[in-house]
């Protein structure tokens, strides 16, 4: 008899949650390595570890307790991953969010595979905007970190580096704003047999730079969705890699496709999947890592996914839902202003 194998996952908010709840739907034991002592995922996984994730005797903890280990957010130390992957495989591969976490990398990556992207440039100091008027009005992020909007700022003009008192010590990427008409994300599982799932471009609406609701079926010609899914198994496949990822695009007023972002992971946009395909996100991605195969994915429902940010969930709670209404608590301990807290599925 083959052995189930136990899952190691690091990190422990909500994305992590519905990971454990998937894998407990095959049989898999979980082991999250989290460093919240009250995270969410605690409640679902089978075992947990609190600790900082440099801290080499709890990723040596966690080692000896798994068999496989995955990610639910990237912006984990590349170098603690490697450590990790020396000892037991960590799916996707490490070297993946060497070139991820880096928005700099990561559009050069995507241009190299001759794959359209806003036009950008690196800033590395105050002496790189001195040329910069072709991408103005632009968005200037940090090349690593942030997310939800955090480390982004809005520059129409020079004197915007001053007005938003720009710190010259980080590294950042200038991307030219574009006359957006909407945004669309295509979420892609590869296997270990190299065989993928692709699921529908799901459109996606965002407010203050937080994902507000995430639709199926997206509003787009048939050429514009199969680019997009081209594109996605294409980027998949250059990377080697193995699980759920996310391909974020723009789509502007000529119906040009861009890519803005790739996730190395299950994706917030894809959470409508749990109750509108045969298998979810999440479980084609514990399926992946864990070498369990593909099975064929079929939608059963279109469906309308939304965010609930911050104090909006005691009004959530409160609600009477409909048959064809799922609500999930994400059960974190505080609510915080501008925080997902949890989600609402309603199929259609």
């Amino acid at each position: 008899m083959i052995k189930t194998p136990v899952l190691g996952i690091i990190g422990g908010g909500q994305l992590g949650s519905l990971l454990c709840k998937a894998a407990r739907k095959l049989n898999i034991k979980t082991c999250v390595l989290s460093d919240d002592s009250d995270a969410p995922a605690k409640k679902f996984a089978d075992d947990f570890i609190y600790g900082k994730y440099q801290n080499i005797n709890k990723i040596n903890q966690f080692i000896k307790k798994i068999d496989v280990a995955t990610f639910e957010f990237e912006n984990i130390p590349v170098s603690i991953l490697k450590k990790i992957n020396k000892k037991i495989k960590v799916f996707p591969k490490p070297q993946i969010n060497a070139i991820v976490q880096n928005r700099f990398l990561e559009k050069k990556f995507v241009n190299h595979l001759k794959i359209p992207t806003t036009n950008y440039k690196l800033i590395k100091n105050r002496k790189d905007i001195k040329d910069i008027s072709t991408l103005l009005p632009g968005i200037l992020k940090t090349t690593t970190l942030g997310y939800d909007g955090k480390g982004q700022y809005v520059i129409k003009k020079l004197k915007d580096f001053e007005k938003n008192k720009i710190n010259f010590n980080k590294e950042y990427i200038l991307e030219k704003k574009i006359d957006l008409k909407k945004e669309i994300s295509v979420i892609v599982t590869v296997f270990q047999n190299k065989k993928y799932s692709v699921y529908e471009p799901i459109e996606n609406v965002h407010k203050n730079q937080i994902l507000h609701t995430s639709t199926i079926p997206a509003k787009i010609s048939n050429a514009v969705k199969n680019k997009a899914k081209n594109y996605a198994v294409k980027i998949a496949k250059k990377l080697n890699y193995i699980g759920t990822m996310c391909v974020e695009y723009f789509i502007d007023k000529n119906n040009k496709l861009l890519v803005n972002e790739i996730a190395p992971r299950v994706h917030n946009s894809g959470h409508l999947t749990i109750e509108a395909f045969n298998i979810s996100q999440f479980e084609n991605h514990v399926r992946a890592v864990c070498n369990f195969g593909r099975k064929p994915l079929k939608k059963i429902r279109n469906a309308k996914m939304i965010n609930i940010i911050g104090s909006d969930l005691l009004r959530f709670k409160k609600k009477k839902f409909k048959k064809n209404e799922y609500f999930y608590d994400y059960l974190k301990n505080q609510i915080k202003t501008n925080r997902k807290m949890g989600h609402l599925t309603t199929l259609v």
